[in-house]
């Protein structure tokens, strides 16, 4: 049940909305349901007249709506738009507040129009926000908190919001760029799982990605990485109080970590056993640290230990993010294809001996050298494709000159992905692990990240079936 008598003041004037693509039709939608002025600014005429026939709004260019900009109370942005973009920056010239999604959600919800205050538990980091955005959500609703993953995950927060069964958990997944557009955020709990360089492009330095991430420490309950070195740099710089952490050692005191093969939570409670170590799906580091991360904020919101068990025994991996699709005469064939930059690759590549690797597309002007340098001893064979393939070639030949390296310089998808999944299994012996881990973006060959496991999966799963049927 919605109450627009309690509509923020900046809400009931005419409300700009800056893009029509997935994310404004959403804004847009969550609005005008709520008897707001609503315009969208885009210059692509088509998306505009998509949005218009779903949505109760009037249309404009970004010209017309620069040139209109004195009429507007508020300027709601798409998350991927880029802070210079000539709308914005006039915005801001002009004194008008510019957010995006999650912060107009955020003050409906404080503001209570869509019933009492839901809690918020905001998740983000590099990598592993997806993971550990659905584990917290299982512990939550093993708990007995009527939870929802939302965000870049699950269901959109203006639809959360506004469900028919109301939730009153939101764990949401953000990114940096939500982040950035939402000044005033403030989660009961949040959790900066680590950083590495990405997105760069975007916000201009490390620095200012960095700090737009660090906007989930801002509420009651603030927990970080302790094994990221510039992570626990940055919020000694920003002085966080009562900070919290996790860690793959043993947990000292305020940390949750590793003892004994199990987890367990010294922050919350001493020294309390929460869940076996092994078996946590994804295996290998990055799994236990996501599950670490995700038991932090559920002690701190009172789930009990068996709840955590309970949620941690029952979680499948998401699509994508390490799953094994095949194996074949002792070679397992895993599909990280969301390791779409180096950090990714990096919790990828650990805890394997010895690895045929999937690697390329777009380095997003990251340097993989670092990363081949500390995995080095483990790459049996590399086999490159995509737009940056000569960078990675190089640094393979100059850091990693033992390993075996395939190019392929084919630019479409399936033909590429045949050639490579190929050279695998020309190349594969027992105990080997041909490992999808591409360490970049997708977009140069791929609809998406989604695309390059899929393809990678079928490709693999073909091949095996083939020579099942060969040899009869």
């Amino acid at each position: 049940m919605t109450d627009i008598s309690t509509l923020p003041a900046e809400l009931q004037g005419r409300i700009l909305v800056a893009g029509a693509g997935v994310s404004g039709i959403s804004i847009a939608r969550m609005l005008t349901d709520l008897k707001c002025t609503v315009v969208v600014a885009d210059d692509n005429e088509t998306a505009r007249h998509m949005l218009i026939e779903l949505v109760d709004a009037q249309d404009m260019s970004t010209d017309r709506a620069r040139a209109e900009l004195d009429t507007f109370s508020l300027v709601v942005t798409s998350p991927g738009w880029h802070p210079d973009s000539p709308l914005l920056v006039d915005a801001h010239r002009h004194g008008l507040e510019v957010v995006g999604d999650v912060e107009v959600a955020w003050r409906l919800d404080q503001a209570g129009v869509f019933g009492k205050p839901r809690t918020w538990l905001a998740v983000t980091g590099t990598n592993g926000k997806t993971t550990t955005t659905a584990m917290l959500a299982g512990m939550m609703n093993e708990g007995g908190f009527a939870a929802k993953a939302v965000g870049n995950i699950g269901l959109p927060v203006s639809e959360a919001l506004n469900a028919k069964e109301r939730v009153d958990v939101l764990v949401a997944e953000l990114s940096s760029f939500q982040l950035h557009w939402a000044p005033t955020f403030t989660p009961d709990a949040g959790v900066l799982l680590n950083l590495a360089e990405d997105h760069i492009d975007w916000h201009g330095s490390m620095r200012e990605y960095a700090l737009a991430k660090a906007k989930v420490l801002h509420g009651p309950v603030a927990v970080i990485g302790a094994d990221d070195v510039y992570l626990t740099e940055l919020v000694q710089e920003l002085n966080i109080a009562g900070l919290k952490s996790f860690t793959l050692g043993e947990p000292k005191e305020d940390q949750l970590g590793v003892k004994a093969g199990e987890l367990v939570d010294n922050a919350f409670s001493q020294q309390h056993t929460l869940a076996p170590a092994d078996g946590i799906n994804p295996a290998g580091p990055a799994g236990v640290l996501d599950a670490l991360a995700a038991a932090a904020i559920a002690r701190s919101q009172g789930v009990s230990a068996a709840a955590i068990a309970n949620a941690l025994a029952a979680f499948e991996v998401a699509g994508h993010r390490g799953q094994v699709v095949a194996t074949d005469n002792g070679v397992d064939f895993i599909d990280n294809s969301k390791a779409t930059n180096p950090h990714a690759a990096d919790s990828a590549l650990a805890g394997h001996d010895s690895v045929i690797w999937i690697v390329g597309g777009q380095l997003k002007g990251t340097d993989i050298s670092e990363l081949v340098i500390k995995h080095a001893h483990r790459i049996k064979a590399a086999l490159v494709l995509g737009v940056d393939r000569a960078e990675i070639v190089a640094a393979l030949k100059t850091h990693a000159p033992a390993a075996s390296v395939f190019v392929t310089d084919l630019s479409d998808p399936v033909a590429a992905t045949k050639e490579i999944v190929a050279e695998a299994f020309r190349l594969k012996a027992p105990g080997d692990t041909v490992l999808l881990a591409p360490a970049a973006a997708s977009l140069d060959m791929f609809k998406g990240m989604g695309q390059r496991g899929d393809l990678f999966a079928r490709t693999v799963v073909e091949t095996i079936e083939q020579q099942v049927e060969e040899k009869g």
